[in-house]
C-alpha cells in the first residue's frame, strides 16, 4: 500500500523552545533559528537485542504456516485441528441473544476462540449435522458481563470442513521462499542477517527520530512562509474533502460525523499539523545548508530511486507524478539532516 505523500512531512506536535547556543552551533535564516542541535542531548536509545535462534525459528515458521495448503475434507467428521464453516444460535432461556449469533463464521477447532466446551462439541459432527450444545458463560465472562455465569444453548450447524497442512521445512521449501538460499542452513543464516539488520534498523531510525524531536523542540521559528501553509492546509483539506464525497456527504457533516470535530475546530487542527510539516521542512533545511547535506543532483536522483523503492511506486517517474520534486527534495534533506543529528547527539541514561 503506498503511502500518503501529502503526509510524509507530518511530524508530531511539538512546543516551541527558545535555548541560547555558541554561534557556531546555530544555524539561522529569515524564518527559524536553530541553537545547540550539534551535540544535542536524548535519551539513551535501547541497544538493539541480540537475534536468538528463537527468534529465527519463531520467523521461519511464520513463513511455514503463511505457506499453509488448505484441503476441503468431505469423508470424514471434525477432528480437532480442523478449520469448520458453521452456523450457530445462542439463546438464554429460549431467546436468542445479540452477539450470539451468526452464520457461515469460520472456527479452528482448538483455537479457544468461543466458551469452553463450544468448540469440542463440533468434534465428531459431519458435513450437514445440526445440533443443539448446551454451555454456560464463565463466571468473569468480560465481553458481556450481562452474560456471566449464564447457561446457553448454541443451536450449530457445520456447513464444511477444511484442514490446514504446513509444509515442513526441508531444502526444496527454502528454494520456494528464498532467492539467495538453497538449503535449510542457508536459509536461517540469511533469516539471521535480515533479524540483524531490521533491528541495526530500528535502532538508528528511534535514534534519528528521538535526536530530530530534540531538536525541533529546540528550533524558534521567527515567522512562517504563508505560501507553504497554504499549500500544505489546502492540500490536507482536499483529502478530506475526497473522503467525503467517497462517502457521498457534505464535507462539514463528514468532519463532525466521522472525525468527531466542528468544521471550526478540525481546521485549526489543520493549520496546527501545517505548521508543524513547515516547521520540519525550515529545520531541516537550515541545518542542512549550514552542514552542507544537501545532496548534489546525481546523489538526490538516487535517492529518489530509494524513495519510489519504499514508498511502493514502480518507478521514480511515479514517485513524481504523486508528488513534486521540491516535496521529494526537502524528504530527502530531512533523511540527511536526521542521520547526521543522530551520528552527532549525545546520549544520556536515565537513572
Amino acid at each position: 500500500m503506498k503511502k500518503k505523500i501529502a503526509v510524509m512531512l507530518a511530524g508530531t506536535a511539538v512546543c516551541a523552545m527558545v535555548m541560547t547556543g555558541c554561534s557556531s552551533n546555530e544555524a539561522s535564516n529569515d524564518y527559524v533559528t536553530v541553537a545547540g542541535y550539534k551535540g544535542i542531548e536524548v535519551d539513551k536509545v535501547d541497544e538493539a537485542e541480540e537475534v536468538t535462534d528463537e527468534a529465527v525459528d519463531n520467523y521461519i515458521n511464520a513463513v511455514l504456516a503463511q505457506n499453509a495448503t488448505e484441503e476441503e475434507i468431505t469423508d470424514r467428521a471434525v477432528e480437532d485441528g480442523d478449520t469448520v464453516n458453521i452456523n450457530f444460535v445462542g439463546k438464554l432461556d429460549g431467546v436468542a441473544f445479540d452477539g450470539g449469533t451468526a452464520e457461515n463464521y469460520p472456527l479452528t477447532i482448538g483455537s479457544g476462540s468461543f466458551i469452553d466446551g463450544f468448540e469440542d462439541s463440533v468434534i465428531g459432527h459431519n458435513i450437514g449435522d445440526t445440533y443443539d450444545w448446551n454451555g454456560k458463560f464463565p463466571d468473569d465472562y468480560s465481553n458481556n458481563p450481562d452474560l456471566a455465569g449464564k447457561d446457553v444453548v448454541f443451536t450449530i450447524t457445520v456447513n464444511s470442513i477444511t484442514k490446514s497442512t504446513t509444509p515442513e521445512l526441508t531444502d526444496d521449501f527454502v528454494k520456494t521462499v528464498s532467492e539467495k538460499s538453497k538449503t535449510v542452513e542457508e536459509y536461517k543464516k540469511e533469516i539471521k542477517k535480515t533479524l540483524e539488520e531490521n533491528a541495526s534498523t530500528d535502532y538508528d531510525s528511534a535514534l534519528e527520530d528521538a535526536a530530530w524531536t530534540a531538536v525541533l523542540e529546540k528550533a524558534e521559528v521567527k515567522k512562517y512562509p504563508e505560501e507553504d501553509l497554504k499549500e500544505i492546509s489546502d492540500s490536507l483539506i482536499q483529502q478530506y474533502k475526497d473522503a467525503a464525497e467517497y462517502y457521498q456527504m457534505d464535507y462539514e457533516e463528514f468532519i463532525e460525523q466521522q472525525m468527531g470535530y466542528s468544521l471550526e475546530e478540525f481546521e485549526k487542527q489543520v493549520d496546527l499539523a501545517a505548521k508543524e510539516s513547515v516547521k520540519s521542512k525550515l529545520v531541516a533545511e537550515v541545518i542542512g545548508e549550514k552542514e552542507k547535506l544537501v545532496p548534489a543532483d546525481e546523489d538526490m536522483e538516487k535517492e529518489f530511486e530509494k524513495l519510489a523503492e519504499e514508498y511502493g511506486y514502480e518507478s521514480v517517474d511515479a514517485l513524481k507524478e504523486a508528488a513534486d520534486e521540491d516535496t521529494l527534495k526537502t524528504i530527502v534533506i530531512q533523511n540527511y539532516v536526521k542521520e547526521w543529528l543522530a551520528k552527532h547527539c549525545i546520549q544520556v541514561k536515565n537513572d
